[in-house]
């Protein structure tokens, strides 16, 4: 590699920082993007989201369903540049049912920031979605939000994430008052005071009042109660509270800790400005040839979501790719890891939600879209040079099952068009009856919003109707072995037996007593909730 090149690669990996946020919903996470993107100059007013039917709709969810609901149902990505450097920020869905999508997202993130509502504390998705960043030990960063209204107390919030997600706490800010007392926040990297100002600047950047801790005016803008409860509760911070420890941050075991007001955009800058100093650059990740380096002269990418129809006028279908290695350019020559194929990819976009622009390159941590005719799949690895392939995406189980059926036999062809390209982008998994007399997909989802997702983009997108019929199975496993192993058990009793997409046997239980059940009387049956990956194989056609 020249000298030219591997100063290039190190440059714009020193640069690069990627981050996904994870929520449960009403958390504030589309108004804490949203002040992101506009402290890093990518957008100029952010509108109110209580307000967005009112006003334009949040940048990231540009989907017709989400901004018809207000809520968030895909994964963008979001693109822009502050303080010299070049971020990531990969927007996932905060609706549980589609917690899927932010899974194979967060397999792209280098960083993941957990963000928190002061009133509620950690609620079910936040926890669960917690538990994949540590799979894959992600450093968490977590932003308490909504300190202009009431809530738990600091202390409180910080001791409910050491003791449920087993995670130290490091306060890089301590917020003075809450509430309606909320006074603002104390950097204790400046050892200066913040001073919250309760005016309506929401859509613009907040005015920042900043003062030494050892100021004398102190007293008279605090109100004294307050200021010696802040000081008490510091204290006990300072002297019992852990220091910060960027090696444990980036294993995954620390996380720093900072409160604010996204709706106000309180705090937002100096998150921003920590974060840049303390997140992970783009790293190393696991290849069939080892460990590769983000600055390994050779191109290599994986492929993370696919994305079909962003632009219904064109019928369009994108496969957002993660950089890994080396440096992507224009017009550049790849191989495809599954298939074998040659791919050049002539016209690549930086995306920005909805909206994209031809790039000329990109570099390790980028993501980039590429149009896809039908020759991605996620989890694909494209490279240039020696031959490798990255870990593939697992699918998680299923929690909901129906039969999706087309009452008009016109339509079949849109029928079969729509339903694969949405299960290649993973909107929902596509299982198959065993028995071959019945045809029609069923649907394997996570939540009922996934299924009503299906039939309205079904219907918007390639106009088709559809009927569903609900099976009353909750619970799907994966058969280690395949048919061979299902087929020396012999007849199984309360047990739907179907067949995925790369038509292995998937067993559906109504319940996890009745697979529980299952496991014990047959023992030498082992079942998985993660689907294996698959290498190398075209799923079955619909």
């Amino acid at each position: 590699m020249s000298s030219e090149l591997q100063a290039e690669l190190q440059t714009a990996v020193e640069r690069r920082r990627n981050f996904a946020i994870i929520s449960h919903p009403d958390a504030g996470k589309t108004t804490l993007t949203e002040k992101l993107l506009l402290y890093g100059g990518a957008i100029h007013e952010a509108g109110s989201v209580k307000a967005r039917r009112a006003q334009r709709h949040a940048t990231s969810d540009w989907m017709a369903m989400e901004q018809q609901r207000g809520i968030s149902i895909t994964s963008t990505v979001l693109q822009f540049a502050y303080r010299s450097c070049q971020i990531n920020l990969l927007d996932t869905p905060g609706h549980q049912d589609f917690s899927e999508d932010t899974y194979r997202t967060l397999a792209a993130a280098d960083n993941a920031v957990m963000l928190i509502d002061a009133a509620k504390g950690l609620e079910p998705q936040t926890r669960k979605l917690f538990e994949v960043c540590r799979m894959r030990s992600l450093p968490i960063f977590t932003f308490i939000n909504k300190l202009d209204r009431p809530g738990q107390s600091p202390l409180e919030l910080m001791d409910e994430i050491e003791k449920e997600l087993g995670m130290q706490t490091y306060a890089v800010n301590y917020p003075i008052g809450m509430g309606d007392r909320f006074k603002g926040v104390f950097d204790r990297g400046t050892r200066k005071i913040h001073l919250f100002e309760r005016s309506e600047h929401g859509k613009r950047e907040a005015v920042n009042t900043v003062i030494d801790v050892g100021d004398p005016d102190i007293e008279t803008l605090l109100e004294q109660d307050l200021y010696y409860q802040f000081k008490d509760e510091l204290e006990m911070i300072e002297e019992l509270g852990s220091e910060l420890d960027l090696d444990a941050v980036h294993a995954g075991e620390m996380t720093p800790i900072f409160f604010g007001s996204a709706m106000t955009n309180f705090g937002v800058e100096l998150f921003l400005n920590s974060f840049l100093d303390y997140a992970l650059k783009p790293g190393i990740h696991e290849s069939t040839q080892g460990e590769i380096s983000p600055t390994h002269p050779d191109f290599s990418g994986f492929v993370f979501k696919l994305q079909a129809n962003m632009d219904p006028k064109h019928r369009d279908r994108v496969a957002f790719v993660r950089v890994c290695s080396g440096k992507f350019e224009k017009d550049m020559t790849v191989s495809h890891a599954r298939s074998g194929k040659t791919v050049r990819l002539s016209r690549p976009q930086k995306l920005f939600a909805q909206d994209r622009e031809v790039i000329e390159e990109a570099y390790p941590g980028d993501v980039i879209g590429l149009n896809n005719p039908g020759v991605f799949a996620i989890g694909d690895t494209i490279y240039s040079g020696q031959k490798l392939e990255y870990e593939g995406i697992p699918c998680f189980s299923p929690e909901m099952f129906a039969f999706l059926r087309n009452p008009n036999p016109s339509k079949f062809k849109q029928f079969r068009k729509g339903v694969s390209e949405l299960r290649e982008e993973g909107a929902v998994q596509i299982m198959y009856s065993a028995d071959e007399a019945k045809r029609d997909p069923i649907l394997a989802a996570v939540g009922q919003l996934q299924f009503e997702v299906v039939q309205f983009r079904l219907q918007n997108e390639y106009g088709v109707e559809t009927l569903l019929d609900h099976l009353p199975y909750t619970v799907a496993r994966w058969v280690d072995g395949g048919w061979d192993a299902l087929h020396k058990v012999g007849r199984i009793f309360n047990t739907l037996v179907v067949k995925d997409s790369w038509e292995r046997p998937v067993l559906l239980f109504r319940n996890e007593w009745n697979c529980q059940q299952l496991e014990g009387d047959h023992p030498e049956l082992k079942l998985n909730k993660i689907a294996p990956v698959v290498s190398g194989k075209e799923p079955m056609a619909i």
